[in-house]
């Protein structure tokens, strides 16, 4: 395998830098699967889950130096020329709290920012407490996993009904959309593209213009992860008529329904 820092014949090959800027359970871990089936795309996987890496300003820049001067070795790197390389990074992992620095240093160093969050935060919700249970129950065979490949572990996972707290589930929903709100904000002067988890599934020509941003060649994208929660709502959710009576003539009545088919 070519080394980065020796790239042979890739050498005259321009590589573009990305980030994907997510929140956990949007969908980030399946649109990175997706990524990576790319020829010339390498996404490292969230390299700011370790606490070390973002400590402070200095520390998160000087990891993403590693990432973007080709010194970063995961089973994403790739045998042919890449085009495009990155990671992704949860809002949660320093991303907000030292904004202004990585602002700066993206436009320096030109990277693109493709953003990818779920419109339906109840069903975001869901999966973070079906997902954080797991953590801890380990429903298939006494393990762990947070993205499944198989329908029959999918239906394993989506047993699991949590119940939401129905008490603060209106400033639970508005905190996360504020967070959002400000990410995008923060961000507004970089290269971006903005990606909602339910277009990409309703509409596949979005990965096309994914692909175009990173100015990639155009490949059709696949991805071997299965969805857990499908279906409507009300199947996954313990106190249904809670969280329904709740959301009902709130701005968010339209999470109570299902926003796409697939």
């Amino acid at each position: 395998m070519l080394s980065y820092n020796d790239r042979a014949e890739c050498a005259s090959n321009p590589v573009r830098l990305f980030a994907i800027l997510s929140m956990q359970r949007s969908g980030s871990g399946w649109f990175e699967t997706l990524l990576n089936n790319h020829t010339n795309v390498s996404s490292n996987g969230e390299i700011f889950s370790a606490k070390e890496r973002r400590n402070n300003a200095s520390s998160i820049l000087s990891t993403l130096d590693r990432v973007y001067n080709l010194d970063w070795f995961t089973s994403a790197s790739k045998n042919e020329c890449s085009a495009a390389v990155g990671f992704k990074w949860m809002l949660n992992q320093g991303l907000m709290e030292h904004h202004k620095e990585i602002v700066e240093y993206f436009n320096t160093r030109g990277v693109f920012v493709i953003f990818l969050f779920r419109r339906n935060l109840l069903r975001r919700m869901v999966s973070v407490l079906a997902n954080s249970y797991d953590r801890y129950a380990k429903l298939l065979n006494g393990t762990h996993k947070s993205h499944v490949h198989s329908h029959e572990e999918a239906n394993a996972l989506s047993k699991y009904k949590p119940v939401i707290n129905s008490t603060s589930l209106v400033m639970d929903l508005k905190l996360m959309e504020k967070m959002v709100l400000e990410a995008l904000e923060y961000f507004s002067s970089t290269r971006h593209i903005v990606l909602y988890y339910e277009d990409l599934i309703k509409n596949r020509t979005k990965l096309m213009d994914v692909q175009e941003f990173l100015g990639l060649p155009k490949m059709e994208l696949t991805s071997r992860q299965i969805k857990i929660h499908k279906g409507s709502l009300s199947e996954h959710i313990k106190n249904w008529e809670d969280v329904d009576k709740i959301l009902r003539g709130t701005t968010y009545e339209s999470f109570l329904h299902t926003d796409y088919t697939n």
